[in-house]
């Protein structure tokens, strides 16, 4: 498997031109301002979540002030430590 880092430039057509090569799926691992990015831009096929239960501090907002994709459920597996896994993909009409 051969994996490429790419940086910079605008995102939306970043992520549509690799969406549009062949080849298999494309994984981001990113904080909240690149994931509300890709939200926003309605650029996700999959939403993969990991919520711990611990508080923190605020954080930052996974969903921009503004940005609304509608997602439905796929999945909800909570763990034995407490972290439960949502599992999302855009809700389809």
């Amino acid at each position: 498997m051969e994996n490429t880092t790419v940086a910079g430039g605008d995102l939306a057509k970043l992520i549509t031109d690799l969406k549009n090569q062949p080849g298999g799926d494309l994984i981001v691992y990113g904080g909240g301002t690149l994931v509300a990015n890709l939200i926003a831009d309605q650029l996700i096929d999959e939403l993969h979540l990991f919520v711990n239960p611990t508080a923190i501090g605020s954080g930052l907002p996974v969903f921009a002030p503004g940005a609304y994709q509608p997602l439905t459920t796929v999945a909800i597996t909570p763990f034995d430590c407490g972290i439960t896994a949502l599992h999302y993909a855009p809700k389809t009409s």
